[in-house]
């Protein structure tokens, strides 16, 4: 069962900026899906994508750290898994490819950064791979 996790602040932005997404859990962990997330046009294999983040416990005060894509994202330039985007894992029932991309927790600034900062964070990484 589904529970509502994500303080109304996040919510909302997602509301705003978002045609769709939703908060999971199985128990163990919360998880934010946005369907159909845009990555970077002509970088990658598709031009759409689930990105799922993992909702750690003590969230707000504590950032995200990885970020997962289904389907995955190989780069067009080389036809290959981006740097630390070759480990795929089953969460919430459906396969993930994860983005071993590590959150500076110095760098999170607790009350003032939420979603909208991670995601930020997630099209810096999009556009460097």
């Amino acid at each position: 069962m589904d529970k509502k996790f994500l303080p109304s602040s996040d919510r909302l932005y997602l509301e705003e900026k978002l045609d769709s997404y939703k908060e999971v859990n199985d128990g163990a962990r919360n998880g934010l899906i946005i369907t159909d997330f845009k990555v970077p046009e002509g970088k990658y294999s598709v031009s759409y994508s689930s990105l799922m983040i993992i909702i750690p416990q003590g969230y707000a005060d504590v950032p995200p750290d990885m970020f997962y894509f289904s389907p995955a994202l190989t780069l067009m330039s080389s036809k290959s898994y981006p740097a630390q985007a070759d480990v795929f894992e089953s969460i919430f029932g459906q396969n993930w490819q994860r983005w071993s991309r590590h959150a500076d927790q110095s760098a999170w600034r607790g009350g003032v950064d939420g979603i909208h900062s991670y995601i930020q964070r997630v099209v810096k990484a999009l556009n460097v791979a």
